[in-house]
């Protein structure tokens, strides 16, 4: 492959990472209601681009499932955590219920949406901004490194079958770019090397989110999750890291608590 190719797509890539950055982090600093609602329409939105993937001939219902993933977490917020979870399951089970072959895929990944959307504002509100851009960090550091060095060295393939562009060479300095992050954050709050191996096995997290999602998208036959991005996939393209690794966070929290300090 030419260095021309071979780099192509950054530019794009830089570009729609630039404006999502900038919305993103100022939804994680504003906090409250405004991070609430900018979570719920992004997940929304996620929800409709995997019912579309799965089931292109009913756009109605994809509407449906989006606005159902949406109200789902908004409500999720106001009652107690199990019901809670049962509530943002709703969206997952109904459209297993209405969709045909890929009703288990659509089951499984709108759940882990929903759970991944009520993670995000439980963490910002539990533990504050500071610990909500770690986790943001954690997966960008994650990706762009992975990126980078995958593009740089080549190299053996990480899971060829299911993504065949990420190299091992890619995924591991995706884990030293989530380590970074990790060291950072501890020396800044006090904490110690629990927080970087942690950082690692979350940025792991988020390197599965992305295969599931390529997974997802070969098994249909489509490129990317929708056009929302102008000119560079969807939103799932985007958050499909943060996916994974905030459903990993909402695991570990619910069994065993976080290793991280207030907010």
């Amino acid at each position: 492959m030419s260095g021309e190719g071979r780099w192509s797509d950054l530019a794009a890539r830089a570009g729609s990472a630039a404006v999502m950055v900038v919305i993103g982090l100022g939804a994680v600093m504003l906090g409250g209601h405004l991070f609430h609602v900018f979570v719920a329409l992004v997940c929304g939105a996620m929800v409709w681009e995997l019912a579309r993937m799965l089931d292109p001939g009913s756009r109605s219902r994809a509407v449906m499932l989006g606005a159902m993933g949406a109200a789902a977490l908004m409500l999720s917020l106001t009652i107690p955590a199990l019901p809670a979870v049962a509530v943002l399951l709703v969206p997952a089970l109904t459209g297993a219920a209405l969709l045909g072959r890929w009703r288990l895929v659509f089951a499984g990944f709108a759940a882990g949406i929903c759970l991944a959307g009520h993670e995000m504002m439980g963490l910002r509100d539990q533990f504050g901004w500071v610990w909500m851009l770690w986790l943001v960090l954690v997966v960008v550091a994650s990706d762009i490194l992975g990126y980078f060095a995958g593009k740089a060295l080549g190299g053996p393939k990480f899971w060829p079958r299911i993504s065949p562009k990420k190299t091992w060479s890619g995924t591991v300095a995706g884990w030293i770019g989530a380590a970074l992050v990790g060291l950072v954050f501890a020396r800044m709050q006090g904490l110690g090397a629990q927080l970087v191996v942690f950082s690692v096995i979350v940025g792991f997290a988020g390197q599965m989110g992305d295969i599931a999602e390529s997974a997802v998208k070969r098994a249909v036959g489509v490129k990317d999750s929708s056009a929302l991005i102008p000119g560079h996939g969807g939103l799932l393209d985007r958050f499909d890291g943060m996916l994974g690794a905030s459903v990993f966070v909402f695991v570990v929290q619910a069994s065993f608590g976080l290793p991280l300090g207030g907010g």
